[in-house]
């Protein structure tokens, strides 16, 4: 069996589970468990098996399966729990014990807890491959300061916000690659329709064989099948921020894609919205760029159920592209999983969403959409908000809040007649704007000119 069918593995609870492997063809495959499901297969004339087993409610009792075919494989310190998946580029792959010279604010709160048997982690290695692989070479690991540390961040502090308040077993499972764009991430067969993509028949002996088209989706994702989880944690996004404009189309082929494998189409996905960081500094960086793919990914929430995105205007770093503030990121997601999943009431998880616009006189009156009874919260030299007139020239506006807290009114004395709103869309924007909630809202514009 795959190597994730392993010693201190963590079943999603309450659910048919999938199990799978190899054996010699037409061998009768028999599962037993210590809780009492069982389960009993044969082989196809590839030796190919697959089957499901029920899964109990979660606990903290150590399990054991086992599976005989030809030979017997015994697996111990199972434990039945929530299943997530997290991927994407460096700022999910990013470590709790940092990343060169990044660090993560408060990481040491979270090693000084970091004993903790009953959290797993499987790590997967970095794996490039030209075909759809069935395996990666990992194992579960418990929660310990030396396993967390080398862990992610963001999935690692989601692991304990969702133990801390589901107590139950947490199993995360991170297949995560720094400096990769979102293609390769997506089966080759949901890209042949882009005409500008080209695609690889053996891996390259340059450094980025990661970015190439499908190859990590084939590596990393793909051996995975089905295995069971209850939603999955993407962040990724930088490395496509000098060709935007297919990014949206690329997210909704990625999501399709994954909830097909998964056989979930409904399968939870939340995302992390890339942060700050001043591109203009990079080669190719432009103020726009970056705030388009900030803008595919709300849009992308408001167009695909089951979805959600993690707004990161006040949680990044001007002069790193690997912000210190994963806690902030971590909790927001867990936040989002504990609403939407778990039906939790009392959490704010949602950011406020620009509705509509109306202009009366030379002002622009903008409407927002709010969750949880949140609002804005009046505050002075509000950051962002700029206006521009049918000549298209952008003004830093002037704020006033309507007393609902849920309008805001913006002028300028450089636009007389206002025709358009942009908000954030700065080479690196970092938010002040308050709500109740404490949420930041996105970057957003109302015009569709050509950068």
């Amino acid at each position: 069996m795959p190597s994730f069918f392993g010693d201190n593995m963590v079943l999603q609870q309450k659910e048919n589970v999938a199990f799978w492997g190899n054996d010699s063809p037409n061998s009768v495959i028999t599962i037993v468990t210590s809780w009492g499901s069982k389960a009993e297969v044969i082989t196809d004339k590839n030796g190919y098996w697959k089957t499901s087993v029920k899964t109990k409610k979660g606990s903290f009792v150590p399990e054991t399966i086992s599976v005989k075919g030809s030979s017997s494989i015994h697996l111990k310190n199972v434990l039945i729990g929530e299943v997530w998946f997290c991927s994407g580029q460096s700022n999910m792959e990013m470590a709790l014990g940092g990343f060169r010279k990044s660090k993560v604010l408060n990481a040491q709160k979270y090693i000084d807890i970091a004993d903790n048997r009953t959290i797993r982690l499987f790590n997967t290695p970095r794996t490039a491959s030209v075909l759809p692989s069935n395996d990666v070479n990992s194992e579960w690991q418990e929660s310990n300061k030396e396993s967390a540390k080398k862990f992610s961040a963001i999935g690692y502090i989601f692991a304990v916000e969702l133990y801390e308040k589901l107590n139950v077993p947490i199993g995360i499972i991170e297949s995560s690659w720094g400096g990769t764009r979102i293609e390769s991430w997506i089966p080759k067969n949901d890209l042949l329709k882009y005409k500008s993509i080209n695609f690889f028949d053996e891996l390259p002996k340059e450094q980025n064989k990661q970015k190439k088209p499908s190859f990590l989706y084939n590596g990393m994702i793909q051996p995975f099948q089905n295995y069971t989880v209850k939603g999955v944690l993407w962040y990724q996004g930088e490395s496509n921020r000098t060709q935007p404009n297919s990014y949206k189309d690329y997210m909704k082929d990625l999501i399709d894609a994954w909830r097909r494998q998964w056989k979930d189409d409904s399968l939870p996905f939340y995302f992390v919205q890339i942060a700050p960081f001043d591109y203009t500094k990079k080669k190719n960086g432009t103020s726009i760029r970056p705030n388009l793919i900030r803008e595919a990914q709300s849009q992308i929430t408001q167009e695909i159920k089951n979805t959600g995105v993690v707004v990161t205007t006040d949680a990044g770093d001007c002069n790193d592209i690997h912000p210190s503030k994963k806690e902030i990121v971590a909790k927001r997601l867990s936040n989002l999983a504990l609403a939407k999943q778990y039906r939790f009431r009392n959490s704010s998880y949602r950011s406020a969403e620009f509705k509509s616009f109306k202009i009366k006189n030379d002002e622009i009156i903008l409407k927002f959409k709010f969750f949880n009874n949140d609002k804005f919260i009046s505050s002075e030299n509000v950051k962002g908000f700029s206006i521009a007139g049918a000549d298209k020239i952008f003004y830093p506006a002037n704020i006033e809040f309507h007393k609902n807290g849920k309008q805001v009114i913006l002028s300028s004395k450089k636009v007389r007649k206002p025709v358009a709103v942009r908000y954030g869309f700065e080479a690196c924007f970092e938010s002040n704007l308050e709500t109740k909630s404490g949420l930041p809202i996105s970057v957003f514009r109302t015009d569709q000119w050509q950068p």
